[in-house]
């Protein structure tokens, strides 16, 4: 049974609805500011690690959105899905 376009689509609703504020501020960022590429951002945030002098809480909010993307990422290559297309600035 192949499922309708609505219910293959309901575990990603259901998926961005659990979206933690941090999580959704990342697939926005995605969007605006990468162009909805994760790599570019990756490669950003990993510069902005390694580039010398950095506040402990910055580094450590850095490194927990790295690992927000790549929970983000699995997601999406799961599903087959953009979640810039399912998550707006509005909750």
């Amino acid at each position: 049974m192949v499922p309708r376009p609505d219910e293959s689509r309901q575990g990603i609703k259901e998926f961005v609805a659990r979206m933690t504020g941090e999580e959704r501020m990342l697939v926005i960022l995605k969007s605006e500011l990468y162009e909805g590429n994760w790599d570019e951002m990756e490669a950003d945030l990993q510069a902005r690690l390694a580039g010398g002098p950095y506040i402990f809480k910055l580094a450590h909010r850095i490194e927990d959105d790295l690992e927000r993307i790549s929970r983000l990422r699995a997601f999406e290559k799961a599903e087959a899905a953009n979640l810039c297309d399912y998550v707006t600035l509005e909750p």
